[in-house]
């Protein structure tokens, strides 16, 4: 049996070009209108993918997913705003497919709906959360110390200290992802920080 293109794809309204330099306005609205309705899905692609961490211990005391659990729930108790618990949460939704750089792979994820600080945070907790075990690993525990001068270091420091570092108890009772998943749909809501934001925000009007 022969599956055409539109089996595979699905037969929905497609743009007509074959290059972008041929596209209209037509083929864009058409475009823009499917990528709201994508865009929309987000946050259960996120919550999905941060399900992948549940039972990868790694060696670790907690799996992976407690481990994103007991941060967020340390800085929700603590008192944090619902920005600064999702990129708890999701801080290391990165280790799967950045297995290198997960940092990196998770602060990209939330960039579009934080501020620049917990971006930072974000993106660069490796470095500061290596100062409590990469001399273990050969590695310098100082790394941390190249950031000094920003003014995003004690606040990643912080993060490390208080809630990331001390997220390895088989004992704490965090919260459940279904408790944080109404503040991940929130916080997902609107893009601030992307090249398309004010796009999106047109096609929503």
């Amino acid at each position: 049996m022969n599956l055409t293109e539109d089996t595979l794809h699905g037969a929905q309204e497609r743009a007509k070009f074959r290059e972008m330099k041929e596209g209209t306005q037509e083929d864009w609205a058409l475009i823009g209108g499917e990528y709201m309705a994508f865009a929309k899905g987000l946050p259960d692609r996120v919550l999905a993918h941060l399900k992948l961490l549940d039972g990868d211990f790694g060696g670790f005391p907690v799996c992976r997913l407690e481990h994103s659990l007991q941060t967020a729930t340390r800085a929700y108790r603590d008192g944090r705003d619902e920005d600064y618990v999702v990129m708890a949460l999701l801080h290391d939704i990165g280790d799967t497919l950045g297995t290198y750089n997960h940092p990196e792979v998770a602060a990209s994820i939330i960039k579009p709906f934080v501020s620049e600080e917990l971006h930072w945070i974000c993106q660069n907790h490796g470095h500061f959360q290596g100062y409590y075990y990469f001399h273990y690993l050969g590695m310098d525990r100082e790394s941390r110390e190249q950031f000094r001068g920003s003014p995003h270091f004690d606040a990643c420091a912080e993060f490390c200290e208080k809630y990331d570092q001390a997220a390895f108890d088989p004992d704490y009772e965090s919260e459940s992802l279904e408790f944080f998943e109404p503040m991940v749909r929130r916080v997902m809501a609107r893009p601030i920080n992307s090249l398309y934001a004010r796009a999106a925000e047109q096609q929503a009007a």
